[in-house]
């Protein structure tokens, strides 16, 4: 079932969305050359902490680490590590979640690292732009698979592809709530969009294959050609006439990249 926010839950899920993106501004200045992952995850344990919040990715299902900290070739979940150390010419995908007041925010973005080529900052670019075609078809009477329809499309007119076995999913007071959002599919298909529904959209576009592996940590997983892939996620409201955009930092423009 998908759960309806009513106008009280909406507030409390403003609040920790806006913190998930407060922690994200926080976090980029430390993301450069000769970092760990790990440390980049201590750094945003204690300042969620710090601010009465819980990192939500800690301890849910037997995750080890407050962040998910995937790099180059991680599609998703990787593993804050003390020998996985930034270097020049890396992705690094950092994934923040919030639970404050009971309710979570979700958010992750792909920074570069050093001198990226312009291959990969190309991946990174678009992939931000289809998490913002997919932000764009919210709104109430639409349907779930108007956004990963939208996505696909860009990211294969990019010669991208596409990963289907992770997608977006709703969000409030459980982590993971209905519906899932998967990105790809078909306009007109899925669950219809109500206002007061809250769920995240996060693409994750690879350089080659969409194919995966997964890890025998058990979380992380990887592009099984090992070339690069990128994501960025934002948790959002359907509102009245559309969207808001619950986790935009402020650097950001609501509406997106024109």
């Amino acid at each position: 079932m998908i759960s309806i926010k009513s106008s009280r839950e909406i507030d409390l899920m403003r609040q920790t969305c806006s913190l998930a993106s407060e922690v994200m501004e926080y976090i980029e200045p430390h993301i450069k050359i000769g970092v760990s992952t790990l440390e980049l995850n201590d750094l945003c344990h204690n300042y969620i902490m710090e601010k009465g919040a819980y990192p939500s990715p800690l301890n849910y299902h037997g995750f080890p680490k407050s962040i998910c900290t995937s790099l180059n070739e991680v599609i998703c979940h990787g593993i804050p590590n003390k020998n996985d150390i930034l270097r020049d010419g890396d992705i690094l995908n950092i994934d923040i979640t919030t639970y404050l007041n009971k309710f979570h925010g979700d958010t992750n973005k792909t920074f570069l690292i050093g001198n990226v080529s312009d291959e990969v900052k190309k991946l990174v670019d678009v992939t931000y732009k289809c998490m913002w075609e997919g932000i764009r078809q919210v709104k109430p009477g639409a349907h779930i698979g108007d956004i990963g329809a939208v996505i696909q499309e860009m990211a294969h007119d990019h010669g991208y592809s596409v990963v289907e076995e992770y997608c977006g999913h709703g969000i409030g007071r459980e982590f993971h709530e209905e519906p899932q959002v998967v990105h790809v599919g078909k306009r007109g298909t899925g669950a219809e969009m109500k206002p007061g529904m809250t769920f995240t959209i996060e693409p994750m576009i690879n350089l080659g294959q969409r194919h995966c592996r997964l890890l025998k940590d058990n979380w992380t997983v990887i592009t099984k050609d090992g070339k690069q892939s990128a994501q960025f996620e934002h948790t959002i409201l359907v509102t009245e006439s559309g969207y808001e955009v619950l986790t935009l930092r402020k650097e950001e423009d609501p509406h997106g990249p024109k």
